[in-house]
């Protein structure tokens, strides 16, 4: 018996359908329900309808459309602004932000434009749906998961009465300023992925300072270097000449980096790396054609170039064909000679672009 007189494993407060209504203390033992549910339960009803002010007065509703459409108008006119803005302002140019500082006015400007845009869209699609779209309650019991063919075919008609019901066909006003205000803000989107990526490159990656003529210089010494202080197994770093004269050096000299080596002659197979070398001596291109490391170690014995970054290498006596690694393409070549006394100059520029592959890569 518990303390209140109540036997162990009885349910206290049985209600009138025989489903328990009181709480159960935990020092009772061992309670065994009687593994049912009622076929219903009660319906805790719903608090009176509260009538909008959109739904009593048509000139409430009038206001709150135009509401609406100033909101997407909003929406739209921001993301005009936006696109002007990205390409009318200088990128360069900073305002006065009182509690801020300075700060670009490129950037405040596209910024708070792209928030208007996307926030004006928003916000006039909540105030829609609050004032405007229904919002009459409704009880619905719960019912076996699949429904009768009836009440599928009521959901379906629902669905497709939707429009009706959100007063599109009512509020023209609406429905063309939504379509403008959910056409244009993906713009602010799309506009900095094309345009703020910069100019496409075209040619220029491709392209070095190397020209027919241009004498091979030490790096960083800046010295040119004679055919015959380039013996069998040495390698240098070298540069163009011209180096000197670049706006850009450090640009330059990153796509213009040579290796310059002296081979047996005999060792070299393909015979255009012969003719466009100079008694066994040959340059190649110093930046790798995976992502554009400095190709750096030679390996005189077996005449490999290696990349330290991530292990691609080229065989020099095969006209720097890849033989291990991710590299796609040999290192290019540059056609060298020499002139009149006796040092060692470029036979013409790059035949082909230097450095890695990407998409937009021109042609040297």
């Amino acid at each position: 018996m518990s303390e209140n007189g109540t036997p162990h494993g009885e349910v206290v407060g049985t209600g009138s359908n025989g489903y328990g209504a009181s709480a159960v203390r935990l020092d009772q033992g061992h309670i065994e329900g009687t593994g049912g549910l009622p076929e219903r339960f009660e319906n805790p009803g719903l608090p009176p309808h509260v009538a909008r002010m959109a739904d009593l007065d048509e000139k409430a509703a009038k206001r709150a459309e135009k509401q609406v459409a100033t909101l997407f108008g909003l929406s739209s006119l921001a993301t005009v602004g936006f696109i002007i803005a990205f390409f009318a302002i200088d990128k360069e140019s900073s305002t006065y932000i009182p509690g801020i500082g300075d700060a670009s006015l490129y950037n405040v400007v596209i910024g708070v434009l792209m928030a208007v845009a996307l926030l004006g869209v928003g916000v006039g699609a909540v105030h829609w749906a609050k004032t405007l779209m229904p919002d009459a309650e409704s009880v619905e019991y719960r019912h076996p998961q699949r429904a009768k063919d009836e009440d599928r075919q009521r959901v379906v008609s629902e669905l497709t009465a939707g429009g009706d019901k959100a007063q599109l066909g009512r509020r023209p006003l609406i429905k063309y300023s939504l379509l403008g205000a959910l056409a244009l803000p993906p713009i602010t989107l799309v506009v900095p992925l094309v345009a703020g990526l910069g100019p496409v490159p075209k040619d220029a990656l491709s392209k070095t300072i190397w020209k027919k003529g241009d004498r091979l210089v030490r790096d960083p010494e800046r010295t040119p270097i004679r055919a015959d202080q380039v013996t069998i197994g040495s390698v240098f770093h070298v540069l163009p000449e011209s180096i000197k004269d670049s706006e850009h050096v450090l640009e330059d000299k990153a796509k213009a980096a040579v290796l310059l080596m002296r081979l047996n002659p005999e060792d070299i197979k393909p015979k255009k790396e012969r003719d466009w070398g100079h008694e066994g001596i040959v340059a190649y291109s110093k930046i790798c054609t995976h992502v554009g490391c400095p190709v750096g170690l030679y390996e005189q014995q077996t005449h490999h170039l290696l990349c330290p970054c991530h292990q691609s290498t080229f065989d020099v006596t095969q006209d720097c064909k890849v033989i291990f690694g991710p590299a796609k393409r040999p290192l290019p070549q540059l056609k060298i000679t020499v002139d009149s006394e006796g040092y060692l100059v470029a036979d013409s520029a790059f035949r082909e672009a230097v450095g890695p592959s990407f998409w937009e890569r021109g042609s040297a």
